[in-house]
């Protein structure tokens, strides 16, 4: 008979990733031990060994755990609901950065650690990660219709803007001058216009591209010369 998990079995789970991510974040991989998350979760190693196999199970449960939650949170945030486009991706970055808001530790740990893990879980997190990223391609292509079926604008448009919203962690302050909704909604504007100008600019491109191949495909025309008038001198 298989044994039945105790109730509170996903609250403690939860307290041991809660506190592995910081550990994790902060001491690095290598560096960061079960006998260590155990001591700081204030539980014995065993109870860790009783959730976990081995360091690399704790690692890829924090990353897919908050993968997960980013998935949900922009996710509903990009549910169409007659928003103009601008606001609708401008919600999905401030809903994003607002789910980074308790969960610096986890982002670090997914930005820097999710290379070490094996080539499976690897894949299957990437998987994740291309979620998100899709969800945004599809909501900034909404915006600019043009850039549909572009990779070469499209794809380096989205993650310009994951650039600037994964990396503020790095210098955002809660006590600053903008709020995270603001800042998110700044970010999604300059890629916002950098999408119109770069689209833009490949359609005018694209147009004179067309005329200068029209201009050398067509036969050249020489000017007609006219036969010498008789007895002209």
């Amino acid at each position: 008979m298989a044994r039945t998990r105790a109730a509170d079995y996903e609250a403690k789970r939860s307290h041991l990733l809660r506190t592995a991510a910081p550990l994790f974040a902060r001491h690095g991989y290598d560096r960061t031990s079960l006998a260590m998350i155990a001591v700081a979760a204030g539980v014995s190693k065993g109870l860790v060994y009783h959730y976990y196999p081995d360091k690399d199970a704790v690692l890829a449960d924090i990353i897919r755990r908050h993968l997960a939650e980013l998935i949900e949170v922009v996710t509903a945030a990009a549910t169409p609901d007659g928003r103009a486009p601008e606001r609708r991706l401008a919600e999905m970055a401030a809903a994003l950065l607002a789910a980074y808001r308790d969960a610096d530790a986890e982002h670090q740990v997914q930005v820097a650690h999710l290379r070490l893990l094996p080539d499976p879980v690897q894949r299957e997190l990437k998987e994740m990660e291309r979620v998100l990223v899709t969800l945004f391609a599809e909501a900034l292509t909404a915006v600019e219709p043009r850039l549909a079926g572009d990779r070469r604008l499209l794809k380096p448009l989205t993650m310009s803007l994951f650039g600037m919203l994964n990396w503020a962690f790095l210098w955002f302050r809660e006590d600053g001058a903008m709020t995270r909704a603001e800042y998110a909604a700044l970010a999604a504007r300059m890629v916002v216009l950098g999408a119109r100008e770069a689209a833009g600019g490949a359609a005018a491109g694209g147009r004179r591209a067309a005329e200068v191949a029209l201009r050398r495909a067509a036969p050249a025309v020489r000017p007609r010369r006219s036969p010498p008038r008789r007895g002209a001198s």
